[in-house]
């Protein structure tokens, strides 16, 4: 349709700029639009029963490395966002999660969502998928376990071991699964409602990088053969502010122009994992060496698994 569309209704020359960038905009939109709507549907089914409550319960007592494993699997499918950690991390501090499970949960669910998933296999194929799930969760757990070994408590606000959220004792009403297809309905219009433009403002950004970035200058910069580029991709990605809807599409047309896959991947974590909006919302409860030590420690992580790949790939 894509094809026809560009160069039969649009009359287009097949092969000039604007023509493949176009091209790349109108079958990529759709087709990932499509994706999110039917995934995000029963994903939102099953997250009915992972509510934060339900999640902090889960993760009460647990210590080292098992609880950082426990964690940072249940981040990928619980509800959370940057805006949301303050409550969360109160709620799992005070019920004594230890911290550096606490921050493997912090790490693993912004990074490892449904959209970054769905976006990466619908893009890339379930292989890459596969792979990018993989090292978060690495990623994620070996981080928190590491700041668990540092003892970091005394970097927390004060206030945070002193505060009392008071639901310790509420009780959760359980869904009917005719109510879990109606939240499944409503995580598609909120999801959906708010990504598709950054959809749009990534695939059109990779749009215009597809028809008009030389294929050379990427690989210049982004490929195997540049040693810096894992790390510069890191520093460029932290102060950026995307999501996986808005990066994947670009990162897919930087790996199509010549970026290898572990410097794309590197790039991609760092934007959606240690985003500078997340890290001033953290800021609240935690004093900055806390932040700088878990910056670098993630940074650290996500370097490593850029490198690994760039050299398995």
């Amino acid at each position: 349709m894509s094809d026809w569309f560009i160069d039969h209704v649009m009359g287009l020359t097949k092969g000039s700029h604007f023509a493949e960038a176009l091209r790349f905009f109108v079958f990529e939109f759709p087709k990932v639009m499509l994706l999110l709507t039917l995934i995000i549907f029963f994903v939102g089914i099953i997250r009915t029963y992972f509510t934060p409550e339900r999640t902090r319960k889960a993760l009460e007592g647990k210590k080292t490395f098992t609880g950082n494993v426990m964690a940072a699997t249940l981040g990928i499918v619980t509800p959370f966002c940057s805006c949301s950690a303050i409550p969360l991390f109160l709620g799992f501090v005070e019920s004594g999660v230890p911290l550096g499970v606490t921050f493997s949960f912090l790490i693993a669910a912004p990074m490892i969502n449904e959209v970054a998933i769905i976006l990466l296999y619908g893009m890339f194929g379930w292989k890459v998928a596969a792979i990018y799930i993989g090292t978060g969760l690495a990623i994620a757990i070996l981080s928190g376990w590491m700041i668990g070994l540092l003892k970091l408590e005394k970097w927390v606000e004060p206030w945070v071991y002193e505060s009392h959220m008071g639901n310790s004792g509420s009780t959760e009403e359980k869904p009917d699964f005719s109510k879990r297809i109606s939240l499944g309905y409503d995580a598609v219009k909120e999801i959906v409602g708010k990504v598709w433009i950054y959809v749009a403002l990534g695939i059109l950004v990779g749009a215009g990088a597809h028809g008009y970035v030389p294929e050379e200058f990427m690989a210049s910069l982004m490929g195997k053969s540049a040693w810096y580029s894992i790390p510069l991709s890191i520093l460029i990605g932290i102060p950026l502010y995307s999501n996986a809807a808005g990066i994947v599409p670009i990162v897919s047309v930087l790996i199509e122009k010549g970026a290898s896959l572990g410097t794309a991947l590197a790039f991609m974590m760092s934007v959606i994992g240690l985003s500078l909006p997340e890290m001033v919302i953290l800021r609240k409860v935690l004093k900055l060496p806390l932040i700088f030590t878990f910056i670098g420690i993630v940074g650290f992580g996500i370097m490593i698994v850029g490198y690994l790949f760039n050299f398995i790939f």
